[in-house]
């Protein structure tokens, strides 16, 4: 995917996507959904999270927290690198799933 050169993301080296990029479920979608801070919008993109083979390592290059990210990352809707609750509507079986067991906004459980 190839991502706009931004603050909290940098574009991977000679415009090509970064492997991981590449492999990424939300390769296809519009930078403006991927990079959503509304949960409504950022949906297709929490879908594609839902069967992303490289989910864990997205939010382990991205960094949302350190890099203070707006989007989705991880399979998690992030606001200035703090994760976003998301309506279990808006969410796939799958991650609403583990959505529940995450801590939510401000601390506590989501549930």
């Amino acid at each position: 995917m190839s991502m706009p050169a931004t603050s909290t993301c940098p574009p991977p080296d000679a415009g090509r996507p970064a492997g991981w990029q590449s492999a990424a479920a939300c390769a296809g979608l519009p930078p403006r959904i991927v990079f959503s801070k509304k949960p409504k919008e950022a949906a297709p993109a929490l879908r594609a999270c839902a069967v992303c083979r490289v989910r864990r390592a997205c939010e382990e290059i991205v960094a949302p927290v350190e890099n203070r990210f707006d989007g989705v990352c991880g399979g998690r809707l992030w606001r200035s690198g703090r994760p976003v609750a998301v309506p279990d509507h808006l969410l796939p079986p799958a991650l609403a799933a583990i959505a529940a067991h995450l801590p939510a906004p401000g601390g506590g459980v989501r549930g």
